[in-house]
């Protein structure tokens, strides 16, 4: 009797988990399609100012501007790494923690300075677990990240960059590719001297005439393009999480059922026998009576 009960039990304690795990995976799938349109949407408009941005740079001539010069030598490093507040999303954070421990080590290893900024409750508990110190720590970005918020960073590097304060942007975070596939990645975003780096080749030449004049178009544009670009960073690790999150819940789900199926055979099993140890026992007694 003993044992049905526990059976009993642990069933009901696991369809309770398997109700919130369910209703966690739809939360995460209501949200992953409103980020998914975000970072879409900004995806275009990235992509087309960072064209811009190399088709001006590259039609100014002799023309120069700070966040196109690359520091040589590079001594002090920003990282700023992007993980999220919350579990509960599979190997979301551990993928970028190794990343960008990997460029944390390369940095160490050529004995540059490192400054390192941490966005998320999960990469602040984990570096400094890692004994690892972090210069500035964000923990208000979730699921919609507002360029505004982003900005204050973006301005800050901007300036420290042009100042020489600083020789590189890096960023580690989960990049959305599609739906199907993300990849923790550890991107440069300081210099801009690779702005568009990945766009495709241009069939012909575009010839700019630049009014009022080159340098003060780039003063606008390349800011922008690099604010935007940090902004894309943002986007990718917010949907990226919620499709982490959905799947591990949509797996602890699925997990939960086959664990109540189980358990049940082996209640109905353990039933089955009482029921037939009880018979027994009856039909002992009645015969002992005669």
């Amino acid at each position: 009797m003993a044992k049905t009960r526990a059976l009993v039990k642990r069933r009901k304690a696991i369809r309770n988990i398997r109700k919130i795990t369910r209703t966690m995976e739809l939360i995460a799938t209501s949200r992953f399609q409103k980020a998914m349109k975000r970072a879409q949407d900004a995806e275009a408009f990235t992509r087309k100012i960072a064209e811009l941005a190399a088709d001006l740079s590259a039609s100014a001539g002799s023309v120069k501007h700070p966040l196109l010069e690359t520091h040589e030598p590079i001594e002090h490093n920003v990282l700023l790494v992007l993980c999220s507040n919350r579990g509960l999303c599979g190997g979301y954070n551990g993928a970028i923690q190794r990343e960008a421990m990997s460029r944390v080590r390369g940095i160490q290893a050529e004995q540059k300075t490192l400054h390192l900024e941490l966005s998320g409750k999960r990469a602040i508990a984990w570096f400094k677990f890692q004994g690892f110190t972090a210069e500035q720590t964000f923990i208000h970005f979730e699921d919609k990240p507002k360029f505004d918020e982003v900005e204050v960073i973006a301005n800050r590097y901007i300036e420290a960059y042009s100042a020489h304060k600083i020789d590189r942007v890096d960023v580690a975070y989960m990049k959305f590719l599609n739906p199907g596939r993300q990849a923790a990645v550890v991107e440069t975003l300081l210099p801009l001297a690779g702005v568009a780096t990945d766009k495709p080749a241009a069939k012909s030449k575009v010839e700019y005439e630049f009014l009022p004049d080159a340098a003060g178009i780039l003063e606008e544009i390349l800011p922008t393009a690099f604010r935007t670009r940090l902004f894309k960073c943002f986007l990718d690790a917010a949907v990226s999480e919620q499709i982490a999150r959905r799947v591990a819940m949509k797996a602890a789900t699925e997990n939960a059922g086959d664990m109540i199926k189980s358990i049940t055979r082996q209640y109905n099993r353990a039933r089955q026998a009482q029921i037939t140890k009880e018979i027994a026992e009856v039909i002992g007694g009645a015969a002992a009576l005669e």
